[in-house]
């Protein structure tokens, strides 16, 4: 780890809104050489090039990804710390091969269940459509859709998915809910009722994801699903873009074979400009804010500095397994 005295190279990645430069490292207890990264950058020569003689990694969620060849190609790189207690996005056994420490930090939902309820009121009450209106000297070009006496159907009913069951709750909604392991039971106790997955599709005004992507998990939404909604019908995903088939998706919303969707996640982050999504007028599109706030940020680097002074030590806290 080398003498208290030496400099800790720390690098952070996609640091989109310039936290990292605000945050106080004080307590690690070397002298700190900090690099925020702001911009997004793919892993490549630029990429290797700015973290090679970096010691220390911090992975904002998965906005990288960071695999076998990136890490090995980083000689210096001692301790990789990822926000959340889990990153998909990282090769951990190629890390802990390489003799690399992982570090994971705390978090909170709640940002997520606010921001899935903030997309379905704008797709509900066509804010983003009535917004741009009044701006332009018009005033009420839309009718909006009700929630109280609507039926919200959850794809996933995790913890993010009973929050977001309760709000549903609140104002009145019959809530259901599918998962390929969920029973009656655990539906019962989030007071949902349990559907068969194509009948959620079939009967729900809003459909909400909230499911972990994974192989099995990847294009769970896809065009069977969207044929199966109602027309009037609105979805939303705030947990990850490859459970939707987005090309069957695009095809959807073109077609206005349903309503609506709000997306704050996509198959490829950043959104490239002029991408297909951006083009329609049935969608509400979010930059992946679930996670980002302020409370939620402050979580985030506390554990950060707390995950690098325990490096330092030599007493690695919050240790993410292969």
């Amino acid at each position: 780890m080398g003498a208290s005295s030496s400099p800790l190279r720390i690098a952070v990645l996609d640091d989109y809104q310039g936290i990292a430069e605000t945050v106080d490292w004080s307590a690690i207890p070397r002298p700190v050489d900090l690099l925020a990264i702001r911009e997004h950058l793919e892993p490549g020569d630029e990429l290797i090039a700015r973290l090679a003689d970096r010691e220390v990694l911090v992975a904002m969620r998965e906005r990288t990804p960071i695999g076998a060849d990136l890490l090995a190609r980083l000689p210096s790189l001692r301790l990789l710390v990822t926000t959340g207690p889990f990153n998909a996005a990282i090769d951990v056994p190629a890390a802990h091969r390489l003799g690399i420490t992982v570090c994971g930090t705390g978090g909170t939902i709640t940002p997520t269940v606010e921001l899935t309820w903030a997309l379905i009121h704008a797709l509900q009450r066509h804010l983003i459509v009535e917004d741009a209106a009044l701006r332009a000297g018009r005033w009420q070009q839309t009718v909006g859709a009700d929630l109280a006496g609507a039926t919200l159907g959850l794809v996933g009913l995790g913890r993010i998915g009973r929050l977001v069951a309760a709000v549903g709750r609140a104002y009145g909604m019959r809530v259901v809910a599918w998962s390929p392991h969920l029973t009656t039971e655990r539906a019962a106790e989030a007071q949902a009722e349990l559907l068969d997955r194509r009948a959620l599709f079939e009967t729900a005004d809003v459909v909400s994801i909230h499911m972990v992507l994974s192989e099995a998990t990847r294009g769970l939404v896809g065009r069977d699903e969207l044929a199966a909604m109602k027309p009037s019908a609105v979805l939303v995903n705030t947990s990850r873009g490859g459970l939707i088939d987005e090309a069957a998706l695009i095809d959807a919303l073109r077609a206005n074979r349903i309503r609506g969707a709000g997306l704050d996640v996509y198959s490829q982050e950043p959104l490239p400009a002029g991408h297909p999504l951006t083009a329609l007028k049935n969608t509400v599109l979010t930059p992946h804010l679930g996670y980002v706030t302020e409370n939620c940020m402050n979580k985030f680097y506390a554990d950060i500095v707390d995950d690098i002074v325990g490096y330092c030590a030599g007493t690695p806290r919050r240790l993410v397994k292969s």
